[in-house]
């Protein structure tokens, strides 16, 4: 196993169950803690509509409502060297409560990882997106989207490729 995995932490934020299986077998994989992201106010299915211009995550994505709090500030960032941070993509990029996440830990010296589940889109401009956000000075790397229905061995391939 090459150095980049020797201090691991496998952070997510899901919605509907789909980026929290692929992290699961991300952690798996590598033999890595895991930690869930989590919105203070948990999301609906009627938050979640993107359909509708007036829910929760429409606006939170217009910039329209502040970014959502976190649940706990009880992520063991500090502890790990390399963050695999995934998320679904909304809207061509992370969700909100993943900038919060970033905004709120020191991520100085830290190399975060990107991994996204998404139905077609890819992970865009993620990486700048959540730099602009993030405190203390982290290398972002825009990883890879990953559909639900893939292996742990390519899980862990690709993980392993990372220099």
């Amino acid at each position: 196993m090459n150095s980049i995995l020797s201090s691991v932490l496998i952070a997510y934020f899901s919605a509907t169950g789909t980026t929290a299986n692929v992290a699961q077998k991300l952690a798996s994989a590598l033999d890595a803690p895991i930690y869930e992201i989590q919105p203070a106010q948990p999301y609906t299915d009627a938050d979640l509509d993107w359909n509708d211009e007036s829910s929760r995550s429409s606006l939170e994505m217009d910039g329209k409502i502040p970014y959502p709090e976190l649940a706990d500030l009880d992520a063991p960032v500090k502890d790990y060297d390399t963050i695999f941070l995934g998320f679904p993509i909304w809207w061509g990029t992370s969700p909100k409560i993943v900038n919060q996440f970033v905004k709120t830990y020191d991520l100085t010296g830290k190399k975060v990882i990107l991994f996204a589940t998404s139905g077609s889109s890819g992970l865009g401009d993620t990486a700048s997106d959540l730099s602009q956000d993030a405190t203390g000075t982290p290398e972002i790397i825009n990883g890879r989207r990953f559909p639900a229905s893939v292996s742990t061995t390519e899980l862990k391939t690709w993980a392993e490729s990372i220099k």
